[in-house]
This record gives structure tokens, C-alpha cells and sequence, in this order.
């Protein structure tokens, strides 16, 4: 079964001037909504190995790419990703925790849940993405990326 929390992840890598490109993906649906890969966690899953594994269903990123563990988390109502309440009425809160991974070395293939990825630089791609929690976790990743601070 699935864990009350899901993952988020930015693809990045640099390109021919050394400028860093975030992967944004525009999901499947009506409305055009942009965000980082995300996914659920599984029962038994740490939330690393759930980002590897949705970066490699949704992207096709393999699963050794190094991955940053961010600091950013937020929390999101359980019934806009599952629309109800699958671990009962009083968890109503999902926790997202954000992930950067190097996508140097990959080629991106994307699932049936995005109709697109895009290459952007953080400030284009910040001006894309649907929801604040994306933009903070690309910040954050942004900034770690050009201080130099990539702990893990």
C-alpha cells in the first residue's frame, strides 16, 4: 500500500555555457499544469528510493544518476492526489520531499502521465510551474547548485 507522502524531483544538467537547465514536465490531462516528476511512496520505500523509482517510470532516468536530497517539504490536501481518504479520515495531509537528480548522462522518455519535458533555466522555469511547492524546491535546488552545497 501506499505511504501518506510522495516525492518530488528536478532533472537537471548543464548546458553548453555551463548554465544550469531544470526538466519540467507538463502533465497529462485538460489543463496544461508544469511541475518536477512526482509520485507516491510505496509501503517499505524510502522516500530515495521512491524518487529513483518515479524518475525512472515517468522519465526514464536510470536508477544510479545522483540524486540531492533537498530540505524542502510541504504538505498537500490528501483529496487532490487521491481524491479520498485512503488512510482514513484523519490523515488529510500528504507530505511532499523533494529531490534534485543529475540528468547529465540521460535521455529523457517520458510515461503516459507527461505530454512533455522541457529544458529551462531556473528563472524561465520557475515562471512554468503550476505550484509554489515546485518553485521552492527549485530554488532551493538552484541555489545548492551554484554555491557548491551538494550534500546529500
Amino acid at each position: 500500500m501506499r505511504q501518506p507522502h510522495q516525492i518530488l524531483a528536478f532533472p537537471y544538467k548543464k548546458d553548453e555555457t555551463g548554465q544550469y537547465l531544470y526538466g519540467i514536465f507538463c502533465r497529462s490531462g485538460k489543463k496544461e499544469r508544469w511541475q518536477g516528476i512526482a509520485g507516491g511512496v510505496e509501503e517499505g520505500e524510502t522516500y530515495l528510493e521512491a524518487c529513483k523509482r518515479e524518475a525512472n517510470e515517468e522519465a526514464g532516468i536510470s536508477y544510479d544518476a545522483n540524486v540531492i536530497e533537498l530540505k524542502s517539504i510541504s504538505t498537500m490536501p490528501v483529496v487532490n492526489v487521491t481524491k479520498e481518504f485512503i488512510w482514513g479520515e484523519d490523515v488529510y495531509l500528504i507530505y511532499e520531499h523533494c529531490f534534485g537528480i543529475d540528468a547529465s548522462k540521460e535521455n529523457i522518455t517520458l510515461s503516459h502521465e507527461h505530454t512533455k519535458v522541457e529544458w529551462l533555466t531556473f528563472d524561465e522555469a520557475k515562471k512554468r510551474l503550476t505550484w509554489d511547492s515546485n518553485r521552492n524546491a527549485l530554488w532551493e535546488l538552484n541555489w545548492k547548485l551554484l554555491n557548491n552545497k551538494l550534500d546529500k
